[in-house]
């Protein structure tokens, strides 16, 4: 907060003043002079040379202090010019005697600067403890006036003996996750948490299989063996540091069999006999008590070996006939018995031969007859090699050919043609064509609005004066941009086909390029969008748009008090740019809204990052840039600057109450005894539900129940969770309490999105796969919610509907008319018939009051159309699954039907 500087007039010198005549003249002057004798017997030693026409600046302000034991603390404050500087605590003057004060001169101006300071005690503060904060504030003069610094709270720092919660030991199969829940005990400031591993400090940015959610409990994606040890939740604050009772955690493994051997060799060479194969528990080896593993270790079978036969020979047959070079000759077999079973092969020759005329037969020399031969055969061979070359070569060249034929023909090319987009059929009236011509400087809309094609869904607009009817000719809309730009503007609209998005690696995260015709930007499953209108944005202006959905970890929005956050924070931008026309930034929020209980503010962000009330709802806007419309789930923005937005209520009493979803989750497979159940308590958004639910895809869990609403008040008690009628014989519950609670604070800020207690059950049996079971969840002294768990843990999947799919996202981006349900043409003659006031009332008002829009007439008249006002409210409302014919019907009613009527489909628009 700035300083504020203000002039100040003497209240009995302005009531003189108010005096008529030559009296009030002469009253005035004699109080006028009494005030400024009082003021010099105030102000001791004012200082020489400080320029009559300054006011006091603030070269320090009193900044926010914890008071830690019994030690006071100082607040100090510096000014120049100052003649008087005095602290004001809890809006009483603290006492002259207690200011310490020193003067002196600053080299750069040559102006006086005084210095004050006070101690704070614990006794002072105590005083008021319970009735309101303690905070001081300076206030400085000069001759000109006074100015005010910004307030300093004052704290009693303390730091409780006790845990909320504390981890507690557990047992944990290897590769198993692990979430060591840890609640710091109640201080101010509030405790940091840091965990410890055997002593050491465990740092996640050093171990990617650590994290610390937001509600400090430490969460082991995948337990190691390296993660067997005792951990200690440690809590401090500037008062103190606090150590909960270790948790020893420790890693088990469970034996399991090798792969068997392969089977040893028959006991016996000969006959029956026996053999044996063995595996061992070492894949993996039990560790940490983990249960050895069940079974035999050798297997042993019956086996039975051939005895081995060797083999004999056969008796040789007869001798064959003497043949040309006087030999004849006989054979034999191994066959009498053929060897088997590994027995040996016969001894001796196979063949036998001898020649047959004794010795008479002579032989002739053929060696010149070998040669011949021989070289015939190479020539031959030398002959099949050349014609299989031959073939070759003619083959490739072949081959060749066809290639080069088939590169030179249009078949290879016919795909990189131009391709041309086809225009619409003459003979088809019923297609309503809005191609712009942005070569020119205007962009021309050709059709008639009929039906595109018959269908049900007929939205039937009263003819006439209201709405005369649209020839079948050319509607010019005029496009004041220059030739040089309309280029542009088609040199980067070529490249987007009308439609265009740019996803930039996040699902929270949208982007557009928009010209004068708008369009709009959804992040998908969140309930969050930006409409820009037609018109908002310039002619010949094409701005890129986008909208972003921040983590509430990433964004720090202070809050005060009993403020607590109702919605996601929202970006838009860039922020700088010119709207003509508002947009209409639309997102959900969790709170059950009434005046009487609720003062709820919109908030932005400026550039110096400093957080601004824009607009409060129910009280008359002191700027025109922003509006908000609120309804039960959604809050629609009217904002002509784009920025960083959130909605930030403060309760009025303790009726006040936001809307939590409670939301069941639970392993998909559970391959140990252990199964745990996680409630999440979230704010009633989409954004919140959408996160959780890829939280818990990534954990690998499963909805267990349908979705449940509390309403928490702002009654400052907690809420508490606990699980009931479980089969003693087939479950039991590691929970050591009866029940769960999570702090009132944590719940009520809305800064911590992912609140969750876990119920840690056992199954007696491996083999035990149904779980039924009670939780409920209230608030103590107020409201209460039970959910009854029956299912089957090992394929019960009945409630996954619930959970969104992600191939439900649907387009980002949609530029032009496809973004819009009411179509251009119709829309401008809407406008064009309602702005102007009817002689019986028959305007926009009266479609506001059709429309359940009358308590925003002021709003909407406030802007040069207020129709376009109120059919944009309707497209942000209704799209993508609004009713025409809703739209239609108050139409209709407004009272300016007096011509036939013509129909135009939903599928046109």
């Amino acid at each position: 907060m700035g300083a504020r500087p203000r002039r100040r007039r003497a209240p009995a010198a302005a009531a003189a003043a108010a005096a008529p005549g030559p009296l009030g003249a002469l009253l005035a002057a004699a109080l006028l002079a009494a005030a400024g004798a009082q003021q010099s017997a105030t102000v001791a030693n004012p200082v020489s040379g400080a320029s009559p026409d300054l006011l006091p600046h603030f070269q320090l302000e009193p900044e926010d202090v914890y008071i830690v034991k019994n030690k006071a603390v100082s607040l100090a404050c510096r000014a120049t010019p100052a003649t008087q500087i005095y602290f004001k605590c809890n809006g009483e003057w603290v006492h002259q005697g207690d200011h310490v004060t020193q003067h002196s001169t600053d080299h750069g101006t040559g102006l006086p600067v005084m210095e004050v300071r006070i101690e704070v005690t614990r006794q002072q503060v105590e005083k008021i403890f319970g009735l309101e904060e303690y905070w001081c504030q300076c206030v400085a003069w000069s001759s000109s006036g006074t100015t005010k610094s910004q307030k300093a709270f004052v704290r009693i720092a303390y730091l409780r003996k006790n845990f909320e919660q504390e981890p507690t030991a557990r047992e944990v199969s290897i590769e198993q996750g692990i979430v060591l829940p840890c609640r710091p005990p109640e201080g101010i400031p509030p405790a940091e948490v840091e965990w410890l591993r055997n002593e050491e400090l465990v740092d996640p940015a050093l171990d990617a299989n650590v994290y610390v959610t937001p509600e400090h409990s430490l969460v082991l994606r995948q337990a190691r063996l390296a993660d067997t040890a005792n951990y200690t939740c440690v809590a401090k604050n500037i008062v103190a540091r606090r150590r909960s009772a270790s948790a020893a955690i420790t890693v088990y493994v469970n034996g399991g069999w090798s792969t068997w051997t392969q089977w040893s060799g028959c006991s016996t060479s000969c006959g029956r006999g026996w053999q044996k194969r063995s595996r061992t528990c070492t894949n993996p080896t039990p560790l940490n008590g983990g249960a050895f593993c069940e079974g035999q270790n050798v297997q042993k079978t019956a086996c039975t070996t051939l005895c081995p036969v060797d083999g004999a020979w056969s008796e040789w047959s007869k001798w064959s006939v003497c043949g040309a070079e006087c030999t004849h000759w006989r054979s034999r077999e191994c066959s009498e018995p053929a060897p088997r079973n590994g027995g040996r092969d016969c001894h001796g020759p196979e063949l036998d031969t001898r020649n047959c005329t004794s010795e008479l037969c002579s032989h002739a020399a053929s060696g010149a007859e070998d040669v011949a031969l021989y070289v015939g055969l190479v020539a031959v061979a030398v002959c099949l090699v050349l014609l299989l070359l031959v073939g070759v070569l003619v083959y490739c060249r072949k081959k060749g050919g066809l290639d080069a034929d088939v590169a030179d023909s249009s078949i290879l090319t016919a795909g990189f043609q131009p391709v041309s987009i086809k225009p619409s059929k003459a003979d088809n009236p019923s297609l309503l064509t809005i191609q712009p011509d942005l070569s020119t400087a205007t962009m021309t809309y050709q059709g008639s609005l009929c039906p595109r094609q018959d269908g049900p869904a007929k939205l039937q607009l009263p003819n006439g004066h209201l709405l005369s009817p649209l020839g079948a000719g050319r509607h010019t809309l005029h496009h004041s941009s220059p030739a040089a730009e309309g280029a542009d503007f088609v040199a980067r609209l070529s490249t987007q086909s009308y439609f265009r998005s740019l996803p930039r690696g996040t699902t929270n995260m949208a982007y557009g390029t928009f010209n004068f015709l708008g369009g709009r930007l959804m992040i998908p499953n969140t309930g969050i969008s930006l409409l820009i209108p037609p018109d908002a944005i310039p002619r010949g202006k094409i701005y890129e748009v986008y909208l972003t959905l921040h983590k509430q970890e990433e964004v720090r929005l202070p809050l005060a008090g009993c403020q607590t956050l109702l919605s996601p924070i929202v970006s838009c931008g860039p922020p700088g740019v010119l709207l003509t026309r508002p947009a209409i930034l639309a997102m959900g929020h969790c709170v059950e809204a009434s005046a009487e209980n609720w003062s709820i503010r919109l908030k932005k962000q400026s550039c110096e990052g400093t957080w601004e009330d824009v607009l409060q709802l129910g009280a008359e806007p002191c700027t025109e840039l922003y509006y908000c419309q609120l309804e039960a789930q959604a809050c629609y923005v009217f904002t002509e600057q784009l920025g960083r937005f959130a909605l930030v209520g403060e309760s009025l009493s303790m009726a006040a109450s936001k809307r939590l979803k409670l939301v069941l989750f639970a392993p998909a497979a559970c391959p140990s005894l252990e199964y745990n159940i996680r409630v999440y308590c979230l704010s009633d958004t989409q954004d919140v539900l959408k996160e959780v639910i890829q939280l818990e895809k990534q954990l690998g869990g499963q909805l267990i129940g349908a979705p449940r609403v509390l309403h928490f008040k702002d009654s400052y008690h907690n809420l508490r969770l606990s699980i009931h009628d479980m089969p003693s014989s087939l479950w039991k519950s590691k929970l050591l309490a009866s029940y769960q609670e999570i702090p009132f604070y944590h719940i009520w800020s809305g800064l911590q999105p992912f609140l969750h207690c876990t119920f840690t059950l056992e199954r007696l049996s491996p083999s035990t796969c149904e779980l039924a079971c009670k939780i409920w969840v209230w608030q103590v002294e107020g409201d209460g919610q039970s959910f009854t768990v029956n299912f089957n843990i090992a394929k019960d999947t009945r409630f996954s509907d619930w959970l969104v799919p992600d191939s439900e996202v649907g387009a980002p981006a949609l530029v032009g008319p496809s973004a819009f349900k009411i179509p251009f043409l119709i829309r401008q003659k809407i406008i064009s018939s309602l702005d102007p006031p009817g002689t019986r009332g028959a305007d926009w008002r009266t479609l506001a009051q059709k429309l359940n829009l009358d308590s925003h007439l002021s709003f909407f008249a406030s802007k040069p159309s207020p129709t376009a006002m109120i059919l944009n409210l309707w497209e942000a409302r209704h799209f993508p699954n609004g009713n025409l014919s809703q739209l239609a019907a108050a139409m209709a009613e407004v009272g300016k039907q007096d011509g036939a009527l013509f129909a135009v489909s939903e599928a046109e628009c």
